[in-house]
């Protein structure tokens, strides 16, 4: 049985950071389609068991469309994107110029425009933890799964027992005529993965003051 990897607040702190760090260069890109101001930022980060984080998604799923990236190379993990109904109409109002907007099926422009909220988000963040990292990772085109979440989440989930997901909760907030919307996403490694990561910010902690430093 793998022991919990410890994490002091410190690197708590670093990891939020270097988040914060990419997720400021997605919220710029983020602000081109939605054409207004974007904030997006981690608040917490917390490890939980693989089981809890199943039923956490699953129940999200009766109530959100969920679009997942998954994240390669040298780090394993995904990101998962929820959209409610509410956020759906609110974002095609906004970055379609749909009006009257229905609740209910995706037409396909609204799923492709899902899919490149989560394309952008996702990869400006992975590219900011490879520079900052020195890791070879990059993401996956998003998906919009049809099934059951947890099927689709297997490969990261069930193919490694010792799994213990670092999960990274991350509000997207984006205001549009002074309207603010929250998307909640989901960003999780795996145990491997958080441990390279612990390894790599250790480095920077011995021959660096701060991050600021170390980039």
């Amino acid at each position: 049985m793998m022991t919990e990897p410890q994490i002091t607040e410190l690197e708590r702190d670093i990891i939020k950071e270097i988040l914060n760090i990419g997720l400021a260069r997605a919220a710029d890109s983020f602000a081109a389609i939605a054409r207004d101001k974007v904030l997006l930022k981690v608040p917490d980060i917390q490890l939980i068991e693989v089981k809890k984080l199943i039923d956490l998604v699953t129940e999200y799923e009766d109530t959100h469309i969920i679009i997942q990236s998954d994240i390669k190379g040298d780090f394993n993990g995904a990101t998962l994107m929820l959209f409610s109904d509410d956020h759906v109409v609110r974002l095609s109002e906004v970055c379609l110029a749909m009006v009257e907007v229905q609740k209910g099926e995706l037409s396909v422009m609204q799923e492709s425009l899902l899919l490149e909220i989560s394309n952008i988000i996702t990869g400006a963040m992975v590219t900011q933890m490879a520079n900052i990292l020195k890791a070879n990772i990059y993401g996956s085109p998003p998906k919009s799964p049809k099934n059951h979440i947890a099927d689709s989440l297997k490969d990261i989930l069930v193919q490694h027992p010792l799994f213990q997901p670092l999960v990274f909760t991350v509000i997207t907030r984006f205001t549009h005529n002074s309207k603010s919307v929250e998307l909640p996403l989901l960003l999780f490694f795996d145990s491997n993965t958080f441990l390279k990561i612990l390894d790599i910010i250790r480095t920077f902690q011995l021959g660096k003051n701060d991050l600021a430093e170390s980039e």
